[in-house]
């Protein structure tokens, strides 16, 4: 029986030598067995294999084990105390369902239930993909590296594949449930399969330069309403998207430059979370009322043929500060800055402004000199 976590190995007699273990642990191997050419009769032991020690540290099992520590077995981790050697072996990282069967053997073994009744594993070396670290990420920008006949790492949490010429999502790339960024960008890909919606931890979806032609309503019911934050389906062929896409409410960051769009969703406001929007270069005329909802910190939508040369406030006519006096008073209230004039007339003397930033506690004062003189009373 063996079962991949991080394990690690801390001697109990380290405090009597003042010193103390690392407090973290390495991806290892763990098996439940003899060694080979062993008996039915031999000894059961608990080896650890590490991408160090490939050759793995053994440990008796059989009426060897102090206590077992199993609080936290649902999230992973557990402890089994041996008494030759004094050693906690500390685990962590496992997948919690494997962990208590691994323990429950690991019992058995201890108490002397026999053996031909428990799942033991031949004690040889493990190999090198079951001891390195989990990859987490792989970029792929060639048809020539996008692997045809090994599956992706279960463990990928970022993947790239671009410039392969996909025509359509490879059904592998589905079944990566830890992925948490999807950069699919400059390929062929026609059409969005709706179990996209299944990446439960997808955060970033990267599908620039494509050939859709739409954006599935169906991904808007998925699971990606709480974890989306980052779209790109900029340079497609995209006319409009669903209404449903509204419902996308954690987007942080959308791309939909150099597309079709005639339209934006007429609920756009409801994306409370959106902060940066581009879609420059589409065939917008108009944008929907609910746009004045969004808190946006940036706006592209440079190259869209409106109907109104200010498509945001199409009834309020642009009125120019005359005064710097009155520059710096727009420029108080759209900052949100607290203003410190203790003084009107002292004010009107010195030609000073004083802003007071809350954030730091720190004040910044502005010295005008000339403010308020005639050009006659200046000096040259």
């Amino acid at each position: 029986m063996r079962l991949q976590c991080e394990v690690e190995v801390v001697s109990r007699l380290l405090p009597t030598c003042g010193l103390r273990g690392r407090g973290r642990g390495t991806r290892a191997l763990l098996s439940l067995g003899r060694p080979p050419g062993r008996a039915q009769g031999g000894g059961v032991y608990l080896m650890v294999c590490t991408a160090r020690d490939r050759v793995g540290a053994r440990y008796k099992v059989q009426e060897n084990i102090e206590r077992f520590f199993t609080r936290f077995v649902e999230e992973g981790k557990a402890t089994v105390r041996l008494r030759e050697p004094a050693v906690d072996v500390c685990l962590s990282k496992a997948n919690a369902s494997n962990l208590k069967n691994f323990l429950s053997a690991v019992r058995l073994a201890h108490q002397g239930t026999d053996t031909g009744a428990l799942p033991l594993s031949t004690l040889v070396p493990a190999k090198n993909s079951e001891v390195e670290k989990p990859k987490t990420k792989m970029i792929i920008t060639s048809r020539r590296d996008y692997p045809l006949t090994k599956n992706f790492p279960y463990s990928l949490e970022h993947l790239q594949a671009s410039y392969c010429k996909l025509a359509q999502i490879d059904m592998r790339v589905l079944c990566l449930k830890k992925l948490r960024k999807l950069d699919l960008s400059h390929n062929h890909i026609k059409q969005l399969p709706a179990t996209i919606g299944d990446l439960t931890c997808l955060q970033e979806l990267i599908l620039h330069d494509n050939h859709l032609e739409a954006f599935s309503g169906a991904l808007c019911d998925s699971t990606l309403q709480k974890s989306l934050q980052f779209l790109d389906l900029s340079q497609n062929k995209i006319k409009a998207l669903p209404i449903q896409f509204c419902q996308l409410r954690e987007l942080v960051n959308l791309k939909l430059d150099d597309n079709e769009l005639i339209r934006l969703p007429f609920k756009i406001g409801q994306l409370d979370h959106l902060r940066f929007l581009s879609a420059a270069r589409n065939k917008l005329p108009f944008l929907p009322s609910d746009f004045r909802k969004l808190c946006l910190e940036s706006l592209d939508l440079f190259g869209n043929p409106f109907e109104q040369p200010n498509p945001l406030v199409p009834n309020i006519q642009l009125q120019i500060p005359l005064t710097l006096l009155e520059c710096a008073a727009r420029a108080t209230l759209n900052y949100r800055i607290t203003q410190e004039i203790s003084d009107v007339e002292a004010f009107r003397e010195s030609y000073r402004l004083k802003w007071f930033y809350p954030q730091n506690g720190s004040t910044v004062t502005i010295f005008l000199p000339n403010y308020g003189k005639r050009e006659s009373d200046l000096q040259p």
